[in-house]
């Protein structure tokens, strides 16, 4: 539902600019290094039997599988931090036509960068990817095993699986090519095979769905990172896993010396209408310029802290 904008007064604090890079993304718990792995404990069991470990303050829903669109772009699964915890946050991305939808889609997400530079992969590009849908709604991927080359912790290594999942079924759902009516499963091969330990941590080879807590609770879904849109009313869209909770955004415009300063700021709350739940829209006039859009859920607890915050640059021309 519409927000309510409000003009801030110029020099008012607006709080953390979020920070960039891969090193800011990765909380203390949940490694990711290129080259060396924790000695951690050792392989996780299979994470069709068992719920992935998130933190206490990780939402208990997943998100609703996506629906039929009519576009050629693919939705991309990629993972982020948000308040110290990871979560799995999508792009819609311009791919390769060559390929079926489900392909393709993993395709990106094992060799593309997210257009949200606070958005990362584990993955690597594979050398072999091929995948195939049965008439009992269950996804197979078949890749070979460099797409594994990456040293995760047991945690991280639980989200890399858990961000395939949700590509996979994403891609196969918004391209109309299985019943999202009904379960969804995939199952992973890798270079033809089961029972492979992928990152030396998940065993590979038995059906797996999608796991509750993994998504970001807050979602900021258009724009998208980078783009440029139409001057006057700007359409603004996103998702909380808290339907008909309350939501704060803020706008910050970008001035010639590249600071931010505040521009608008208001409240909204997600629908929480089961057939759009957790949605939620602004409508706002921008006039052109670069600018940077903060959203969080309400703090409860009274310390009027920014929670699960997600952010969005874009320009207006």
């Amino acid at each position: 539902m519409p927000g309510r904008a409000t003009p801030l007064a110029r020099g008012r604090a607006w709080g953390r600019i979020r920070s960039k890079g891969l090193l800011g993304l990765l909380p203390v718990v949940l490694v990711l290094s290129g080259c060396i792995a924790d000695p951690g404990p050792g392989p996780t069991v299979a994470l069709s039997t068992a719920e992935a470990s998130g933190s206490p303050a990780a939402p208990s829903t997943s998100t609703p599988l996506e629906t039929t669109q009519a576009t050629n772009k693919a939705p991309v699964y990629w993972i982020g931090r948000s308040n110290g915890n990871v979560f799995l946050y999508r792009e819609f991305r311009d791919v390769p036509d060559q390929e079926n939808p489900v392909t393709r889609a993993l395709h990106a997400m094992m060799s593309d960068k997210p257009l949200d530079p606070d958005f990362f992969t584990p993955w690597q590009n594979p050398k072999k990817l091929a995948t195939s849908i049965s008439g009992k709604n269950v996804i197979t991927v078949d890749v070979s095993a460099d797409a594994f080359n990456s040293n995760l912790d047991g945690d991280m290594a639980t989200r890399a699986i858990q961000q395939l999942v949700y590509t996979a079924t994403a891609a196969a759902a918004s391209s109309g090519l299985i019943d999202s009516g009904q379960q969804i499963q995939v199952t992973v091969l890798v270079d033809g095979h089961t029972d492979y330990l992928a990152f030396g941590r998940i065993r590979l080879g038995t059906p797996m769905s999608r796991v509750a807590g993994m998504v970001a609770p807050v979602w900021i879904i258009d724009p998208q990172e980078g783009v440029e849109v139409p001057g006057g009313s700007v359409k603004i869209t996103g998702r909380s896993t808290v339907a008909g909770g309350k939501l704060h955004w803020q706008i910050l415009q970008a001035e010639a010396n590249g600071d931010k300063k505040p521009f608008l700021t208001g409240e909204t709350t997600a629908a929480a209408d089961a057939a759009q739940s957790g949605l939620f829209t602004l409508n706002l006039t921008l006039t052109s310029g670069n600018y940077e859009l903060r959203v969080s859920q309400e703090d409860t607890s009274g310390n009027q802290q920014e929670l699960n915050v997600d952010t969005r640059g874009f320009r207006v021309r």
